[in-house]
């Protein structure tokens, strides 16, 4: 009989991993939109977001170690950084090789802000969009617990989550595209 300790360890870790980023996501799309007010700082949602956003990248890389070290699926090291090479449903696992990929990216963009600029910083920011959404296919259609009632729902309310975060984001925009203004500052008159 095979120890189904490490299998266990990449399912839990995997769905834990796509809950932070879930998680991320939405305090990144809430830092200026500020749909809570003056009852939550932005600086205080920034150090949410990035917390969330390293606790992800920490988990993601706790579920491909667990994945090496298990029998039941053979996934090589190689497998975990060049997309496709995983024998095991191997275009979904490399959505997920892409989606880790990808989020290491713009994690390293955070120290190279100043030095690429913030107009490209932030436009660098929506490949975001496009980790969340591999992320999503990877475990739609990689993770084995996807045809539980409670997983896919987990799915459907992480999708939902941040559509209505990004939403309320846009529809938080003034006409000119500017963004409501900071409640905080003063007003000049």
């Amino acid at each position: 009989m095979r120890d189904p300790t490490f299998w266990i360890l990449a399912r839990a870790s995997g769905i834990t991993a796509y809950l932070l980023l879930t998680g991320s996501m939405v305090a990144g799309l809430t830092v200026k939109s500020r749909p809570f007010g003056r009852a939550v700082k932005a600086a205080a949602v920034v150090d949410t977001h990035r917390f969330l956003t390293l606790l992800a990248l920490g988990t993601i890389a706790l579920h491909g170690l667990a994945l090496t070290l298990d029998s039941t699926v053979r996934i090589s090291p190689a497998a975990l950084l060049v997309p496709g090479l995983s024998p095991y449903r191997p275009v979904p696992t490399a959505l997920g090789v892409l989606a880790a990929e990808l989020a290491v990216v713009v994690v390293v963009s955070f120290s190279l802000r100043k030095l690429i600029g913030q107009r490209a910083w932030r436009r660098l920011h929506w490949v975001t969009y496009a980790v969340f959404g591999a992320a999503t296919g990877h475990g739609l259609a990689a993770g084995t617990d996807t045809g539980r009632p409670w997983a896919f729902s987990l799915y459907v309310g992480a999708v939902c989550a941040v559509a209505f975060a990004t939403a309320w984001r846009v529809l938080t925009r003034s006409k000119g595209g500017n963004r409501v203004p900071n409640r905080d500052r003063p007003v000049a008159v």
